[in-house]
């Protein structure tokens, strides 16, 4: 059975740009790992002229930034996923999680629904529009 992905672009706020939140099978990646208060990448950074980048995965194995301790990563550490495509098949693993944090589990997601979810986000451009 595999893992079911919806990307959601929060709002920009005083403090941050419009960013990015994973949930998967319901429950919010971002937040499970490095708690509520925690930061996913901003969206004008990942969605890159309507494509999602590294998050699209390939043959090739890459670690992404998905998310960061509210203090920012650059004191606490990231959370970093190595994101890879195998066939009809997209896997997150080898979770980077900062120090004292519990890394989420590996997940599979059908490539046909995965890549539909990044289409759609990408596409959706609300975030960009000033006012």
């Amino acid at each position: 059975m595999f893992d079911r992905l919806e990307i959601k672009v929060l709002p920009p706020g005083p403090r941050y740009e419009a960013q990015l939140r994973f949930w998967v099978n319901g429950e919010d990646v971002v937040a499970g790992a490095v708690g509520e208060e925690g930061r996913g990448p901003y969206a004008g950074v990942v969605l890159q002229g309507g494509r999602c980048g590294p998050l699209e995965g390939s043959g090739e194995p890459r670690r992404v930034e998905v998310g960061e301790l509210d203090c920012t990563g650059g004191c606490c550490g990231f959370l970093s996923v190595v994101v890879q495509r195998f066939g009809g098949v997209v896997q997150w693993s080898d979770w980077q999680v900062p120090k004292g944090e519990s890394a989420p589990p590996e997940f599979h997601f059908e490539g046909g629904a995965y890549d539909a979810e990044l289409a759609r986000v990408g596409a959706d451009r609300w975030w960009s529009v000033p006012g």
